[in-house]
């Protein structure tokens, strides 16, 4: 993103003015879109190089890369919205690998006539979020589709942070014997967005999670030796995402269903949607998995930050050739936690 330096024939207006199409023709009209709206909000000594690339100081240790796109449905819920939640997921997907998350990109795709105003809201959201994670926005790109050929806005994000020497955090390091924690309320981001969605016919009084967690990540890789993988459970929620790292340890899993961490207006609108709260998105949440001798340290931590404070050690790993996750529910009985089949909620990030 360059800014230009300038005047132009006329200011944008984010009051009632619209996307145009010369807004990604990349010329007058990028420029001051570029300057008033992204540059201002985004501005850092990386991004205010004002070249097609940003040059970066290079950290010690090693990189940790991740990309996301952002396609919720709809952008503004309760809680949150689609700039926020596109900096929230980036900074997240680096941080549970172990990483300290430093620079976002970010892609814009508009839909001609897409209100400035919405824009501008998403955008001052994004550099909120991100100021508050700790990170910056060093590069971006704008396009332009024809009106009818997206949905408003989509959003790419990449993001880079840097790994502590010696840590390798992965799914495919749990070890039977271990012990499963998560760091709070299960369902909430999904219901959220589905309780907005129009023609639902019922009011939650639930809002997103949709959060930053490298404070509290970097805590648990400091101070959990044993810490052997960290995941956030967003598409395909706790349940899918337990399944994907027995997978990748060729471990079982088994699970208390009571000590598992579910609002009850969450389990409500599940039970009203025909939804299990095991596969709704999270995007503030933290699955972490450790030794045993460590696990009430690790909840402790979890708990001791704002954003874990509901955290719960919900079940343990085991010898399974099969990898499968199970239940034990609250009637003494146990019941699989299979794969997500198919999609259970769409644009939920």
């Amino acid at each position: 993103m360059s800014e230009e330096k300038k005047h132009y024939q006329r200011p944008l207006n984010f009051k009632t003015g619209k996307v145009e199409m010369n807004f990604g023709a990349g010329g007058k009209a990028s420029a001051q879109l570029i300057a008033d709206l992204f540059a201002k909000n985004f501005s850092n000594e990386f991004l205010d190089q004002g070249d097609d690339g940003a040059r970066l100081p290079q950290p010690k240790g090693e990189l940790v890369m991740a990309t996301d796109s952002h396609v919720v449905s709809p952008i503004f819920f309760a809680g949150g919205d689609i700039g926020g939640l596109s900096i929230h997921g980036t900074v997240n997907d680096v941080a549970v690998c172990g990483a300290t998350p430093l620079y976002i990109s970010c892609g814009f795709i508009l839909e001609e006539g897409f209100p400035l105003s919405d824009l501008k809201r998403i955008v001052e959201s994004m550099a909120a979020a991100a100021k508050e994670a700790g990170v910056k926005i060093v590069t971006g790109d704008t396009k332009v589709v024809e009106r009818g050929k997206a949905d408003g806005i989509y959003i790419n994000t990449c993001g880079v942070g840097v790994l502590p020497e010696g840590v390798r955090l992965s799914g495919a390091n749990c070890r039977p014997g271990d012990v499963i924690a998560i760091s709070g309320d299960i369902g909430d981001h999904g219901v959220a967005v589905m309780s907005q969605r129009v023609n639902l016919g019922f009011e939650t009084g639930v809002v997103s999670d949709s959060a930053s967690l490298n404070r509290l990540t970097e805590k648990l890789v400091a101070e959990i030796p044993s810490l052997r993988c960290m995941r956030d459970p967003t598409r395909g929620g706790l349940g899918t995402t337990l399944n994907e790292i027995a997978k990748q340890s060729s471990v079982g899993m088994v699970l208390e269903e009571d000590k598992i961490p579910v609002k009850e207006s969450v389990e409500a609108a599940c039970e009203f949607l025909g939804l299990d709260p095991l596969y709704v998105a999270n995007e503030g949440k933290v699955i972490a998995i450790c030794a045993p001798e460590e696990a009430e340290k690790m909840l402790q931590i979890m708990r001791d930050d704002p954003l874990g404070k509901n955290a719960q050690i919900i079940g343990r790993c085991i010898e399974d050739e099969n990898h499968f996750v199970q239940m034990e529910t609250g009637f003494g009985g146990v019941r699989m936690v299979d794969w997500l089949t198919g999609e259970q909620l769409p644009r939920i990030c």
